[in-house]
């Protein structure tokens, strides 16, 4: 808690003083708190913060109900170029607990406060060179800012498969094949274990590649990645996409996320003891469509491992699994004229049960927004029945405000 005062502490001396020495500009409600600009335009840097209010009740097949509150997210966020506009980075920081869990021996017993801190240099052209830690060229999902998302939070889907944040670099790259028609390319080399690790490489490195199709040209204010068309896009846009990524020696069940797989009777919370190390695959192919208020967004994904079963030295199993199966999400809304959103989703996931021991699930999403001033100020509902095959079923029901500076 010290440590977090503190970092809180340093954060506002620093923009107090920023603010008395440099230039400052404040924008439109939704665009920042604030601007801050060097008074040679060497530097910029602009400020946010943002947070989601939730409420949620569930009621499990056979039971009572339950109902719990809190902060979902809260976030400050700094963004801008340093030294020339074609080096600009970002840090993103989580102060709610849920943004902060995880801490263990491999994060130096410490939260997880930084989600992003990358820095991005446009070298030549149309390629430009990421470095630090930050969201990896998955699933367009998880790309997708919490901020920006359509329901009140991601699927099923994205819980069991993403590979979310790591550390490492990614290089990215775009062209046009017609007037029109644009690709983008993202290769990305990453340390394979999730974020915040401060314990370094333990199994092998993380490969992704992504490469996106835009036939009818790109969407307006890089819609491809937010929920919702509430720029009304005036021609139909599409976005097909496809993503593998190659986990080499992996140590966690599910690719850089997940539970480490110990070996040896290895402490659970012994960083420097024994893993079981496989090779993890996963797929992602995804697409996304709008056109004046419609919007469409569908993702498929695959993850397999070379050997799904954690053995010991001697070969014994461990109890753990690389968590393998599919999963395919359906997602579709459409925008009123006066900014109420009706939405509906569909997510099936099926892991290997002989390996996992896990049914299948089922889980269908009504949601209604209310735009106030875009994703900037919101208000989301939606109700969710899930389906389990062999198992109990469950109703939830969500209410979250979201506020973005």
């Amino acid at each position: 808690m010290n440590f977090k005062k503190t970092l809180i502490g340093v954060i506002l001396l620093f923009v107090i003083t920023s603010l008395n020495a440099q230039e400052t500009k404040s924008g439109k409600f939704g665009k920042g708190l604030f601007k801050i600009v060097g008074k040679d335009s060497s530097w910029t840097m602009k400020v946010g913060l943002r947070a989601q209010l939730l409420g949620t009740s569930t009621w499990n097949e056979g039971e009572s109900g339950e109902t719990s509150f809190l902060i979902r997210r809260s976030r400050l966020k700094f963004d801008g170029f340093a030294y020339s506009p074609k080096l600009k980075y970002k840090i993103e920081l989580g102060l709610s607990n849920r943004d902060q869990s995880g801490a263990s021996s491999f994060t130096s017993n410490s939260p997880r406060y930084i989600l992003d801190a990358v820095l991005m240099w446009n070298f030549h052209q149309n390629f430009v060179l990421w470095f630090g830690q930050t969201k990896l060229p998955g699933n367009r999902e998880r790309v997708i800012s919490s901020a920006n998302l359509q329901q009140v939070d991601r699927s099923l889907l994205n819980s069991r498969f993403t590979i979310d944040r790591d550390f490492g670099f990614q290089l990215r790259h775009h062209f046009n094949l017609t007037d029109k028609f644009v690709v983008k390319e993202i290769f990305s080399l990453a340390q394979g274990e999730g974020r915040n690790i401060t314990t370094g490489n333990i199994g092998g490195y993380q490969y992704t590649g992504r490469v996106e199709l835009f036939p009818f040209g790109t969407f307006i204010s890089k819609g491809d990645y937010k929920g919702s068309d509430l720029k009304r896009e005036k021609t139909p846009k599409l976005s097909l996409a496809v993503s593998y990524d190659h986990n080499n020696n992996a140590v966690k069940n599910r690719s850089n996320q997940g539970s480490y797989m110990y070996i040896d009777n290895t402490e659970a919370d012994g960083a420097k003891g024994s893993f079981f190390k496989t090779n993890i695959n996963t797929l992602f192919i995804d697409a996304m469509f709008k056109y004046n208020g419609f919007s469409f967004m569908a993702e498929y994904s695959n993850r397999d491992a070379k050997d799904p079963y954690a053995k010991n030295s001697d070969g014994t199993l461990t109890g753990d699994e690389v968590q393998v199966g599919h999963g395919l999400n359906l997602q579709s809304g459409f925008l009123l004229k006066n900014d109420w959103e009706i939405s509906g989703r569909y997510t099936n996931i099926e892991l290997d049960k002989n390996i996992t021991g896990k049914n299948p699930e089922t889980q269908y999403t009504l949601g209604l927004s209310k735009y106030i001033a875009g994703h900037s100020l919101k208000v989301q509902t939606d109700i969710s029945h899930l389906e389990v095959s062999g198992g109990s079923n469950q109703l939830m029901y969500r209410l979250q405000f979201d506020i973005h500076f």
